[in-house]
């Protein structure tokens, strides 16, 4: 078997088939790629876990995960595996932590194959939970959750929208959602695929559509790492691994799919705050490889340029 080239490239390609996918449903995959890997590892070694992961790849991609489970050394370019893992994890806390103070609707936005709905304890009996993203990945998503649980579950939403072509408010707004109870909307993996404009819209949603107590939290780049296929970082860097940040970039511009959107560095505070927000808490790879990355862990090395934000609604 052809080993992938690394986790990013991933969602470009159909192993299968060697032909193109959406995006959205390969992105989906190579996540839920990730999270799967991880779950492999022995509790107190994995940094996230989540039992459903599996039942959404393709058989390449379960045949890979065998290999590299009995073989870290076969993970390509493990800082980007390490930081997406410390991604799931750190918003997994978020919204366990919101549930304890009284969340009551959590919106997913670019949900792909997102599990939490179905494996974080206590969304089901208090939260109401949509998850919002392209038709073509919802319907696979939906007749996976089928498989998986024999039926879809009443507290959960499956809202299909096109973000860059539809209003994604109102049709959440069409699903129920209710404008003035207190929620959390995750970004994960999305706002750099979307064009600024569609970002701006979104956050302008949230912004005036959330009850008291809401917040964001999403995932960013810099600006300057859009459209750069070379030295990236700006700066060298030895904690992530600069053939995977070109060699993705150079896959997606390829494709006709490159990073649309990026946060000017040292302006997350004064963007997020701009569109409606405080309490804004930036999250460096420093911050995610301090908290998680410790004991057995200590000398996996994470990827400098993933960042990590959340914030309130005013």
């Amino acid at each position: 078997m052809e080993k992938p080239e690394n986790t990013e490239n991933m969602e470009n390609k159909n192993f299968e088939t060697g032909e193109k996918k959406k995006r959205s449903s390969i992105t989906a995959e190579n996540v839920a790629f990730v999270r799967a890997l991880e779950s492999c590892k022995p509790e107190g070694e994995s940094i996230c876990y989540d039992p459903y992961a599996s039942r959404f790849l393709s058989q390449q991609y379960l045949m890979f995960m065998e290999l590299a489970a009995r073989d870290p050394s076969r993970i390509p370019f493990p800082g980007v595996h390490n930081s997406l893992s410390a991604r799931v994890r750190y918003f997994d806390d978020f919204v366990k932590r919101s549930i304890d103070e009284g969340l009551e609707q959590l919106v997913i936005l670019g949900a792909g194959y997102d599990t939490r709905a179905y494996r974080i304890e206590g969304l089901k009996d208090k939260v109401r939970v949509f998850e919002i993203d392209h038709p073509e990945t919802q319907s696979v998503k939906m007749g996976k959750i089928k498989d998986i649980f024999g039926s879809l579950p009443d507290h959960v939403e499956y809202v299909s929208v096109d973000f860059e072509t539809e209003d994604f408010g109102q049709r959440l707004l069409e699903h129920g959602y209710g404008r003035s109870r207190k929620t959390v909307f995750i970004m994960e993996g999305l706002i750099y695929y979307l064009p600024p404009k569609a970002v701006d819209e979104m956050l302008a949603f949230i912004a005036k559509n959330s009850g008291t107590g809401s917040a964001i939290i999403f995932d960013y780049v810099h600006e300057s790492s859009i459209d750069r296929t070379d030295g990236i970082c700006g700066v060298q860097c030895t904690a992530c691994d600069q053939q995977a940040i070109k060699s993705a970039a150079s896959d997606m511009a390829q494709q006709g799919e490159p990073y649309k959107f990026g946060i000017k560095e040292g302006m997350i505070e004064a963007f997020i705050t701009k569109r409606g927000f405080s309490r804004v808490c930036n999250v460096t790879s420093e911050d995610y490889k301090k908290a998680y990355f410790r004991g057995i862990n200590e000398k996996r090395p994470v990827c400098c340029l993933s960042y990590f934000v959340h914030a309130m609604v005013e």
